[in-house]
């Protein structure tokens, strides 16, 4: 499988070919083997990103994090804990070739219902956008990819 340089860093991926001819990488915040597909290719980089650039550390980043929506169990793609231990930023993350538009927000706004961060993150690796929940409940953009204070 070919996979698109990002508009992340290079990472180095600890990967090997499962018994069924998959490419799986290693992802040391879960401690497990993955399938690397094009989106967990993206969350990679993303949680690379956010580790060696935005000062989260490993046990900040919660992959695949349970939200209940109505009833139903979704998943967010990236929760990073802040140091009050509550969530801070929800990550929605994308396959490269997916746009990132209205839906891709929409999708992260209903998460965020549940989970109250201030910062949003949507991206699919060559485009990302983040967003900070303002105090009369609107999500403005913001410049930066939100660090860990």
């Amino acid at each position: 499988m070919e996979l698109p340089k990002l508009n992340y860093p290079a990472i180095r991926l600890r990967a090997r070919r499962s018994a069924s001819g998959r490419t799986e990488v290693f992802d040391a915040v879960r401690g497990r083997w993955l399938v690397l597909t094009p989106e967990e290719w993206v969350r990679r980089h993303v949680v690379e990103y956010m580790l060696l650039e935005c000062g989260f550390e490993p046990q900040q980043i919660v992959e695949e994090y349970p939200v209940n929506i109505n009833g139903m169990s979704q998943r967010a793609d990236i929760v990073a804990i802040g140091s009050d231990a509550k969530p801070m930023v929800v990550v929605e993350c994308k396959e490269p070739n997916v746009r990132i538009d209205r839906s891709v927000l929409d999708q992260a706004v209903r998460y965020n219902s549940i989970l109250g961060c201030r910062y949003i993150v949507l991206t699919n690796g060559i485009t990302t956008f983040c967003y900070i929940l303002m105090e009369d409940g609107r999500y403005a953009p913001t410049a930066t990819f939100p660090k860990n204070r």
